[in-house]
């Protein structure tokens, strides 16, 4: 029996990928009609009867949660919540994170599962990864993201007044201005310009999420192989919906894996980023 590895739907994991790996998807909840869309977190109640299913599958090997930021969703508390019954055999992640970031943690884990890894090694490789990750959002508009609440009063503004084409940043969980830009390209250049300096000469993986915008997900992919050390590997997936509601039509979500953790490099953050936001859900 093996440890058992559970996520949610806004880690973005494909569905063969999470087949392939054993990896169990938990769906978030889409509210509202067509014209007016959003997301509510998963209860106590629903990740208790998850847990309790994979320990059963698993032999009570042990369950890895990850999920998305506890500043953008209610889903990490109550996931806290529903461990409390299982006597340390469910351990949950404070990821500080969302999209294929926390989906490569649940990738890396559920790897070393399979080969027969312990509870405590897989959520220390979850961990590690996560502690190598960033992730980028760049937004064809800010509509969306701005309704949702995902986003500070002083960065929406920020975005509205300063860029038409703005680069977001999740920062211990918050979604933050990193980069003004006017356009498409100048976005791209930065982008790439961050995810190559952030790299260090070390391989990188890369999973580019996009929201029917498939062409310009190929064209910052083709940058990114242009530019990356050798030895990096990229993958574009569709933006999941509980994502895409809230990210806009053109959005993209660019999640990097790197070979070092951020101090190791000593690099800093963009200057300009906007330390604040509010939680939802």
């Amino acid at each position: 029996m093996v440890v058992r590895v559970v996520t949610d739907s806004s880690s973005g994991l494909p569905e063969h990928v999470a087949q392939e790996l054993g990896i169990t998807v938990v769906d978030l909840h889409m509210v509202g009609d067509d014209t007016d869309r959003s997301t509510s977190g998963l209860s106590a109640l629903e990740l208790a009867a998850c847990y309790a299913r994979q320990l059963e599958r698993g032999g009570d090997d042990g369950v890895v949660a990850l999920h998305l930021s506890k500043e953008l969703s209610s889903t990490w508390s109550a996931a806290i919540t529903a461990s409390g019954v299982f006597d340390g055999a469910v351990r949950v992640i404070d990821t500080h994170s969302v999209g294929m970031a926390v989906g490569a943690a649940a990738m890396a884990a559920a790897r070393i599962a399979l080969d027969g890894a312990s509870l405590e090694e897989c959520v220390s490789l979850a961990e590690d990864t996560l502690s190598r990750s960033e992730t980028w959002i760049y937004l064809h508009r800010i509509d969306e993201i701005r309704k949702s609440g995902r986003i500070s009063t002083t960065t929406a503004m920020l975005s509205t007044a300063l860029a038409t084409k703005p680069i977001m940043q999740v920062t211990q969980g918050r979604i933050e201005l990193a980069v003004k830009t006017r356009t498409q390209t100048k976005a791209f250049s930065k982008l790439v310009d961050l995810i190559v300096k952030r790299a260090a000469g070390l391989p990188a993986f890369v999973a580019i999420q996009h929201n029917e915008a498939r062409e310009a997900a190929r064209t910052l992919e083709d940058l990114l192989r242009e530019h990356l050390p050798e030895g990096s590997s990229t993958m574009i997936t569709d933006m999941h919906p509980t994502l895409a509601v809230h990210a806009g039509l053109g959005a993209l979500g660019i999640s990097t894996v790197f070979t070092q953790p951020e101090e190791e490099v000593g690099q800093d953050l963009p200057p300009e980023v906007d330390h604040t936001a509010q939680q939802t859900n």
